[in-house]
């Protein structure tokens, strides 16, 4: 069970940081991802990371301003989000992944509920 928080309201320029806690003890066999979906569009990949945190990969659309982490102790991962824009608001989703990185929303196998972003202008 993947339970994620941190969203809320934030200004255009600012930072917020979301968590995911998973329950369970396999937490670092899987690779972990954040997606996105924004009113009115499909869902979108934003970070993975692998499960043992040395490989990440991002969407070109917040590479250099997003970062993913985790804490295999804690059984948490983690998105800083930087540099907000008004283009990143959306729900954001964590999920986890049995197999290698991917970008693929299909290769995860659980997903959290969700929790909202909201950038202002």
């Amino acid at each position: 069970q993947l339970q994620a928080s941190g969203g809320g309201l934030v200004q255009a320029g600012g930072s917020l940081r979301l968590s995911c806690a998973a329950s369970g003890r396999s937490f670092s066999m899987y690779a972990m991802g954040w997606f996105r979906q924004a009113p009115g569009e499909e869902r979108e990949f934003v970070a993975a990371i692998t499960g043992t945190g040395k490989s990440t990969i991002y969407a070109d659309s917040v590479k250099g301003r997003f970062t993913i982490s985790r804490d295999n102790i804690k059984n948490t991962v983690y998105l800083q989000m930087n540099s907000l824009k008004p283009e990143d608001t959306a729900v954001y989703y964590c999920a986890a992944d049995p197999g290698v990185l991917s970008r693929r929303g299909g290769a995860y196998d659980y997903w959290g509920q969700g929790t909202l972003v909201t950038v202002s202008s």
